[in-house]
């Protein structure tokens, strides 16, 4: 139902990973005809086996060696991992003992055996890890190679000069890249559960989610909550700042979150089981400070409850699922609470089935902060432009501290943000924005809040537009960007219109003979030919 959410902030462009992309090539070769959707599983869950089985190795090097804190403990005692957040893995679970067995023709049982006794003595990972290695239709021979290129994980990445590596950092960002190519080489069914990072990185940029609780009911395999604590970790702040909340519907995509966020030491509440969020809402007493969230654009297919005492500010259309989850995200947020959220551009402007009702009614509350409208080919499911919503339950402003930044009175007013002409075509079909981009686009908007440090906020044609509520009450509250920023000024090239009206009627006189001397060419080439006349 809902798409992962993956990113990476060691590049401008998640097209440009040294060792991750070299794996990736590798791995790829071996997957022969099998589909991306299958292998994804595959692979992955190889992956998380060997993060689990390095940090036991790590830790229990620290126990066997009985230095300082560690003297006099007990190598095979399982709590010792427990209480340092390390998994225990038991010897058949290990992955000296599987890359031990790799040529061998039951490799596919050995390692199902090895996800089998690791959720058996991890009640966190029971009923996550992929368990059909054994099937008939998986090549063995293949597996064991598999099994051998990703012992290679551990090797530090020597060509981006880094001197070291811890392998949860390494294995992280393997699995983030993963991530990403499953999604491309999975087209429109890998969007659904992919969303590019550069989108991510924008919304938690634009939220600065430095502490609290952050909740995304529809979260994919978890990628909003991991760039979350990478933004809190590049702020000085440190893991655990921020408590995590999410839901999702499909069951396998639910794994490959949880997955993702242990992969990281990352603890998060993901309900006790995977549902749909309208007819199962996995956390309903949650009051949120942050809401990242990209649900499935226009989804048809939903369920819906009439009397749900989510619609406070009107009953979304069975048709379109759009401003179902925009009230499920306000109903979710805590008095100070912030949303930002990627929709369908047509939420911005759409009139059809009460909807034009339901966005006029969020304007009125003054729960709109921010639009941005974004440019198209960003998504691996969908060439469409989509637009990111920034909704707040507080714009009066308040004094900073050191979890939540101080900001400005902005009550009645919403800021546009008009991105369509930025990003960087990565290959014939799909764009990216660049670090520069992304930093345009969130410094404009903490600009604008009143961040201190922020610098200055100011208007700017064609880009950027502060406008009041009742603003965009006579643009029929439609909140297209496109309305409010105008078109960007073209710059005066300083010569008078009475020089530059005939040195320019010169030169198109001139490009007209020089069309007509090369028509005449042609022609003359085609009756050559035999085709003139």
């Amino acid at each position: 139902m809902a798409r992962a959410k993956s990113s990476s902030s060691d590049s401008s462009s998640t097209a440009n990973i040294g060792f991750e992309a070299k794996l990736w090539l590798a791995a790829d070769k071996l997957r022969s005809n099998m589909d991306a959707a299958e292998y994804k599983h595959v692979v992955l869950g190889l992956i998380f086996l060997k993060y689990i089985s390095d940090t036991f190795e790590e830790h229990r090097t620290k126990l066997v060696e009985g230095k300082g804190d560690y003297n006099g403990a007990n190598p095979e005692d399982a709590d010792e991992y427990r209480a340092e957040n390390v998994f225990w893995v038991p010897k058949e679970g290990r992955w000296s003992h599987l890359q031990a067995n790799a040529k061998q023709p039951t490799i596919g049982k050995i390692v199902d055996d090895a996800m089998v006794a690791i959720e058996r003595d991890n009640t966190r990972l029971k009923g996550v890890l992929p368990k059909d290695y054994a099937r008939p239709g998986l090549d063995k021979h293949r597996l064991g190679e598999l099994v051998d290129l990703i012992a290679t994980i551990t090797l530090t990445a020597a060509s981006e000069g880094e001197k070291t590596h811890r392998s949860v950092d390494l294995l992280g960002r393997v699995y983030e890249y993963f991530l990403t190519r499953f999604a491309s080489a999975e087209g429109k069914n890998g969007g659904q559960f992919y969303t590019p990072s550069c989108v991510v990185r924008c919304l938690v940029e634009m939220l600065a989610p430095y502490k609290g609780r952050i909740y995304d009911p529809c979260c994919g395999s978890g990628g909003m909550f991991v760039q979350s604590e990478k933004f809190v970790e590049a702020h000085g702040g440190k893991l655990g700042d921020i408590s995590i909340y999410g839901q999702e519907s499909n069951a396998t995509t639910r794994r490959l979150a949880v997955m993702n966020l242990a992969l990281r030491g990352i603890e998060a509440d993901f309900g006790k089981e995977h549902a749909d969020t309208f007819r199962s809402d996995q956390h309903p007493d949650l009051r949120a400070d942050f809401v990242l969230a990209n649900p499935p654009f226009n989804d048809s297919d939903w369920f819906r409850k009439d009397d749900d005492v989510r619609w406070q500010y009107g009953v979304p259309p069975k048709g379109n699922a759009n401003f179902a989850w925009v009230q499920h995200f306000i109903h979710h947020l805590s008095p100070n609470g912030m949303a930002g959220f990627v929709l369908a551009n047509g939420s911005m402007s759409s009139n059809q089935s009460g909807e034009g009702d339901i966005r006029k009614a969020l304007i009125e509350a003054d729960l709109v902060d921010c639009m941005v409208a974004m440019p198209g080919q960003l998504f691996y499911s969908t060439p469409i432009p989509v637009c990111l919503w920034f909704l707040t339950k507080d714009k009066k402003g308040r004094a900073g501290s050191p979890s939540r930044p101080s900001l400005r009175n902005r009550q009645r007013e919403t800021l546009f943000i008009d991105a369509r002409k930025m990003g960087t075509l990565i290959d014939r079909v799909h764009r990216e924005l660049t670090d520069a981009d992304l930093t345009k686009i969130t410094s404009i908007y903490h600009a604008w809040r009143g961040d201190k440090g922020a610098g200055k906020y100011e208007d700017v044609a064609g880009l950027c537009k502060s406008a009041t509520t009742a603003e965009i009450a006579t643009h029929g509250h439609i909140l297209t960007p496109g309305r409010y920023v105008g078109a960007e000024e073209v710059e005066d090239d300083g010569d008078p219109f009475e020089e530059k009206m005939p040195r320019l009627v010169a030169e198109l006189n001139a490009q007209f003979e020089e069309s007509g001397k090369l028509e005449k060419v042609i022609r003359a080439n085609l009756r050559g030919l035999g085709y003139g006349g």
